[in-house]
């Protein structure tokens, strides 16, 4: 009995005769249990995309970010990420809190290397995982279900040039996100941010999008 396919995948995969190949996959690298290789692997990155289903049923897809070793594997089916400062939607966070059905991409471009991860999620701010992480609004549990690692063949080579500066870490000030220096959202920010945005400067929302246009790792 598959663990991942259902009849929808069995149909595609006899009209291209990978049936076979498709279970091969399954029996080789489809694991329930994270090993010491999957483990390194995901401490290693500082990146992922995460999937999460909306409350209309539709999939949505989250870039999450860090310094390497901000996903941690805390035992052999649990794996516990941070929710940082964003722009207030919440979206992700929203859509675990009701259905918590996810999926996970680790991809290294400098290896190349990626790894699948589904699993169910939950939200906590539980302080002893919350000491884990400078400036989280929560942690991510994931309880694991299925990872597997897959071909690398057509992911790019690309060389890691820097990391981001608005990384929460312990031995310096976390700088104010470039977007809430706009002044079109002045007047819907927290007020320790705007005290914020005033000592920095107010910038005009062209300016802003030409930093992002540009590069300018302010944006």
């Amino acid at each position: 009995m598959s663990k991942l396919y259902g009849e929808q995948h069995r149909l595609i995969q006899d009209a291209f005769g990978t049936r076979g190949m498709a279970d091969r996959v399954e029996e080789l690298v489809c694991r329930s249990e994270f090993d010491d290789g999957a483990k390194g692997f995901i401490e290693s990155v500082n990146m992922f995309f995460l999937s999460s289903i909306d409350h209309q049923g539709r999939p949505t897809v989250s870039f999450k970010g860090g310094d390497a070793g901000f996903v941690k594997v805390l035992d052999s089916t649990t794996l516990i990420f941070p929710s940082y400062d964003g722009n207030g939607m919440f979206f992700s966070m929203g859509n675990i809190s009701t259905n918590p059905q996810v999926g996970l991409l680790f991809i290294s471009f400098e290896t190349p290397n990626r790894l699948r991860v589904q699993g169910s999620a939950s939200l906590s701010k539980d302080p002893a995982l919350l000491a884990h992480y400078k400036e989280a609004d929560f942690v991510v549990t994931v309880k694991l279900s299925e990872f597997w690692q897959n071909c690398p063949r057509y992911i790019p080579k690309y060389k890691k040039v820097r990391d981001s500066r608005y990384v929460p870490r312990a031995d310096c000030e976390t700088p104010l996100a470039g977007w809430k220096q706009v002044d079109l959202v002045q007047d819907i920010l927290l007020p320790s941010d705007a005290e914020k945005a005033q000592k920095v400067g107010i910038i005009p929302i062209e300016t802003w999008v030409g930093k992002i246009m540009t590069g300018d790792e302010t944006a």
